[in-house]
C-alpha cells in the first residue's frame, strides 16, 4: 500500500468519494489505474499548479509516520 495525494476527485471502489487534495492509501493496481486516469500525479512534482508535494519525508507532512505495515 503506498500514500497517494489526489490531484482530483475519486470515487474508490466501495463507493466513497475522496476529494482533490486528500491523501489515499491505495494497492499498487489501483495507483497505476489512477495514474493512468491523471488522479495522481506520476513522480514527485506534476501537480497541476507545477509544485512538489511534500510527502511523508518532508518537513511539511502532518500525515501518517509509520514505514510498517
Amino acid at each position: 500500500m503506498v500514500y497517494v495525494k489526489l490531484e482530483s476527485d475519486w470515487t474508490d471502489a466501495d463507493g466513497v468519494t475522496h476529494s482533490a487534495g486528500e491523501s489515499v492509501d491505495v494497492d499498487a493496481a489501483t495507483l497505476a489505474a489512477l495514474q493512468a486516469d491523471g488522479v495522481v500525479s506520476e513522480g514527485r512534482s506534476g501537480g497541476k499548479d507545477g509544485t512538489d508535494w511534500v510527502g511523508p519525508t518532508g518537513t511539511n507532512w502532518v500525515g501518517p509516520t509509520s514505514t510498517t505495515p
